[in-house]
This record gives structure tokens, sequence and C-alpha cells, in this order.
């Protein structure tokens, strides 16, 4: 055997089990050294490098999370995956904060060991990439704890739950976690669970054959099987049924799935990822959200803070915005204005980050020249532009909000009716309809194409 083969410490008390390990270990071209209890197995490690460790959970001097408690003060960069007894499901989850990658359950089954094995081993090939976590903007103490986290999550094949409030980044923590892991090369699919038909979950989850009911015209693969290799994130998980729940643990624990109108099942390796901006163990308490899911999904946690717990990183994130916008739209980077700056710094952002982005997206467009002033900005306490073209005598009150809508998509909404208006008024003359409005053609442009008004029998006018 190649003497550049990985080196596999096996731990285990049972001599069956044990021996079943390094003979699998070796039919995978892999060194094995084996080791009978804790202090063996501690002996071992501080006689030679390993590039992976197998271990029991019961050791007979020892438990196996007293290894992992020893691996991460001598050995913190060898990956290490623990064997349960079937079940034991708190045990598993109990290693895994511990520091495990990963778990299987006994009786072992060879073809789950070998995939354990890999992704073990592809750990420890994952390149440092730096450039990935500068896209994590802020060096607030809370952002740098964050980013110290993300790093030893993206270790691990262990659940996480990403909580935050909304607009705060809880998806590109999820994307970054898959990107700075072994599984970075698989795809990586996220999903909004509060965006799916409660009758279409199940196929849109696991997937269904041409057939299988109205409407299904084809065969389809399903998120589960979409993401197989890589990571399944499910956004606003709360948001879940009860009933799609149960089905939810049920292909998470067994790690297969049955596509809607399929006989046979089909096994899937992925890692689950899951956010909400609710609070989980409220939803669980009221009864909306299962405990074995929560406990399931909710091996390690990690908090994304809201905007206002680091303001001090809003100087940073305000120039990095820009400078994306102004790349995209092939334009030079604006300054800000003092003033500005000032109005950025006193708002709140209720919307987190994804309300500074869309503040500074709407600014530019609005800036006529390469400054933004406080009232490019329309932030609510200085508003400014269409409301106040209104004439100050009107008594219409102002539209209400339908429940199930959001602030944004209001918002959004108001916005696409005021320039629809305006070009039905100067019958779709862009150039007319942007001085109606009180602003810059190019401003009207790009909001056309955001609202997907623009129209390709329309061009006669575009004279910037």
């Amino acid at each position: 055997m190649s003497a550049e083969a990985p080196h596999v410490l096996v731990v285990d008390d049972e001599a069956d089990l044990r021996e079943l390990l390094v003979i699998t270990l070796g039919r995978m071209k892999l060194q094995a050294t084996a080791a009978d209890s804790l202090s063996t197995a501690k002996q071992r490690l501080k006689e030679a490098h390993y590039d992976l460790c197998l271990t029991d959970m019961n050791l007979g001097d020892g438990t196996g999370l007293e290894l992992l408690q020893f691996i991460s003060q001598y050995c913190p960069t060898m990956p290490t995956a623990v064997i349960t007894a079937y079940g034991s499901m708190k045990t598993a989850t109990d290693a895994m904060k511990y520091g495990a990658y990963d778990f299987i359950a006994k009786p072992v089954a060879l073809d789950r060991l070998r995939q354990l094995i890999e992704d073990g081993l592809g750990i420890n090939e994952v390149e440092e990439h730096h450039e990935e976590e500068d896209n994590l903007i802020g060096d607030a103490p809370s952002m740098v704890a964050l980013k110290s986290q993300v790093r030893k999550l993206a270790r691990s094949q262990a659940p996480i739950y990403i909580s935050g409030e909304s607009g705060s980044g809880k998806e590109r923590i999820a994307r970054l976690i898959h990107t700075l892991g072994p599984r970075r090369e698989k795809p990586f699919v996220a999903v909004n669970c509060g965006a799916i038909p409660s009758e279409l979950m199940e196929s849109e989850f696991f997937g269904h054959r041409k057939g299988a009911f109205t409407g299904a015209v084809e065969d389809r693969k399903g998120l589960f099987r979409e993401a197989d290799g890589g990571t399944l994130f499910l956004d606003e998980v709360a948001d879940l049924p009860l009933h799609m729940q149960v089905k939810l643990l049920r292909a998470i624990q067994e790690k297969s799935v049955r596509p809607v109108g399929e006989a046979k099942e089909f096994q899937v390796n992925l890692r689950i990822l899951c956010a909400t901006h609710k609070n989980l163990e409220d939803e669980m308490e009221e009864g909306r959200f299962r405990q074995d899911l929560f406990y399931r999904l909710n091996v390690i946690e990690a908090h994304v803070p809201p905007l206002r717990e680091r303001r001090e990183d809003i100087p940073k994130l305000v120039r990095h915005i820009l400078d994306r916008l102004s790349q995209a739209w092939e334009i030079p980077p604006p300054s800000v204005s003092s003033d500005a700056v000032n109005a950025i710094g006193n708002y709140a952002f209720p919307g987190n980050v994804r309300e500074l982005e869309n503040t500074l997206e709407r600014a530019l467009t609005l800036c006529d020249g390469n400054t933004i002033l406080p009232e490019h900005l329309r932030l609510p306490s200085n508003r400014s532009g269409l409301a106040s073209n209104r004439s100050s005598t009107s008594t219409s009150p102002p539209p209400i909000r339908p429940s199930e809508q959001s602030l944004e998509e209001f918002l959004q909404e108001i916005e696409k009716q005021e320039i629809l208006k305006a070009l039905d008024t100067t019958h779709w003359n862009r150039t007319a309809a942007a001085k109606k409005l009180g602003m810059t053609f190019r401003s009207l442009r790009y909001r056309l194409k955001k609202l997907e008004l623009d129209r390709d029998d329309d061009e006669t006018d575009d004279n910037e």
C-alpha cells in the first residue's frame, strides 16, 4: 500500500466491528490503525498523524465524547465521525456539537460507511477560500465571531439552524457554509418553504412520476434529489405545515425519498441547512413545529446579528454595495455626501442589510451626478419624490397594505402603478414619463427593467 494513502484511526471496543472497519478501509486503499479503548486511542493520536478518525461512543474505559474533547484540543483539524446505537439521535447530536462532522448508526451499512469516510477525507482536501469569506462584510465583534463559526461549520456535515431577522443575510451565510465545505463542487439548492403551495409540497421536495396526478406531465426529481451530494437550504422552515414536517423528518432520518407515484425509494446524500426569522422554540411550544424535527434540524445554531447591532459595519457595507452596483451598471462609483452618511447612520434599518441594499440601489438610480444626497435615499424620515409631488390639499387616505403582503412587495406595487400611470398618460413616451415622474431617464429605464415593464417596441423616444 502506498505510504501516501490517507491514514484512518478506528476506535471501538467491539472486536468484530473493529475488524470490519479495518477491512473496509483496506478495500478502499486506505491505511487503518485500530484502538480498542479511549486510553489506547489517545496514545495512538500522540504517536502518529491521522487524516480521519472513526470512533464508537462506548469505549469501555470512556466515551466517544471524551475522545472528541481530546481531539479538539490536540488534533483540531482532524475530521472525526462517530458510530452510535440505532436510534440514539441525542447521542449523535451531542457528538456533532462536540465537533464530529457526521455519524453512522449500528448496524453499520457498508455503502453508508464508505460515503461517510469519503466525506471525511473530502474535508481535508478543502482549500482555503479566503476570497469567499470576503463576501461577509463586517468587523463588528458579532460578525468576527460569526465568520469564525462559519469556518468551523463548513467542515462539519451537521444540520445547521441559521437564525436571524428578515433581510439579515441568512441565505448568504448558508451559501458560504456550503462554498467553504467539501460539498462546494456539488449543488446548492435553496427553497423558500413559505412560497410553495401546501398541496404541491410533497412533489416539490421529493419529486413525482409522470401521470401521478393532474398536471404531472413529466417526471420530476424533486429538490432532495436535485441537491444530492450537495446542500439543501430550507429557508423559512417554520412555514412548513405539520403534515409535511413528518415527511421531511423521515426523509432526513432515512436519507431516502420516494417520489409521488413511485414504488421505490431513492437514496440521497445531502446536507441540510435551514433558516427562519421566527423563533423555532416558540413555534414548537405553540404546537406549530414538531419537537422531533426541531431537534433534528437544530443540531448547531448560527445566529446572524441584525444591522442595528453592528452599526460600525454600515460604512464598509455602503461602500461594498455601491462598488458592486456600479460595476454591474458599468458606471463610476459614486461618492456619498456627509449629510447622506449621517442620514444612513441615524436610520434603524428594520429590514437590515436587504433594506440597505434596496435603499442604495434606489439612490443610485435617482442620483443625477456622481454624489448621493439625502433626498436620493428616500428614507422614511426624509421622504421626497412622488409623494412630495402630490397636491398638499389632497385628502385621499394612504392605500392599505394587505396583511399577507410584505412591505417591500407593497411599495414595489405602488411604484409600478405610478410608473404605468405616467407611461399611459404620455402614450409610453419614456422621456416624457421620466420628466413627469421627476426622475432621470436612466432611473426610469432601470426601474422598467427591474419591474419587467420594458417593451421592445418603444425605442423611438430613448434619447438621453
